[in-house]
């Protein structure tokens, strides 16, 4: 099984429904990162300023890196405590998220890969499109999503 962490509490939600629901053992955590650099170039590039030019030496110079292998460790962490026996991977997302975990789901050939979503929808999904989806359409093999909570009328979550 592979489990795509970003450290969001939709992930969380979507880590604990796969141990109690899939009862799987061995697990594979992956956290795609996107280097810095790309992510200010994408920023810039949508407001049409121009860029200066910075690229790291190396991934472990890069703070989005240093952030992804925390978020990664806190993934394996969590699947520790839910008795699963976790492996951790990092994958470096050049295009996309959602491309990044299904060519991760190709080399690592899981039975399942699961996902929490956000379930964004409406004219945000426009510039937000769905990761989840996404993976759901490309990856060739099962992919188990998990909603975020329902909140109730009271702004509790159930």
């Amino acid at each position: 099984m592979l489990i795509a962490f970003d450290g969001s509490r939709e992930a969380k939600r979507a880590m604990s429904y796969a141990a109690q629901l899939l009862v799987p053992t061995h697990v594979e955590i992956l956290t795609a990162w996107e280097p810095l650099h790309r992510t200010a170039a994408r920023t810039v590039g949508m407001s049409g300023l121009h860029q200066a030019e910075w690229v790291a030496s190396s991934a472990e110079d890069d703070p989005a890196y240093a952030d992804a292998r925390e978020t990664c460790r806190e993934g394996v962490l969590l699947a520790e405590s839910l008795g699963l026996e976790p492996r951790a991977h990092m994958v470096e997302s050049e295009t996309s998220v959602w491309s990044a975990i299904v060519d991760a789901a190709r080399e690592l050939r899981p039975d399942v890969i699961v996902t929490g979503t956000r379930a964004v929808s409406g004219w945000r999904s426009l510039w937000q499109p769905s990761t989840a989806g996404s993976v759901l359409q490309n990856a060739g093999i099962p992919v188990f999503i998990v909603p975020p909570e329902q909140e109730t009328e009271s702004g509790a979550e159930s």
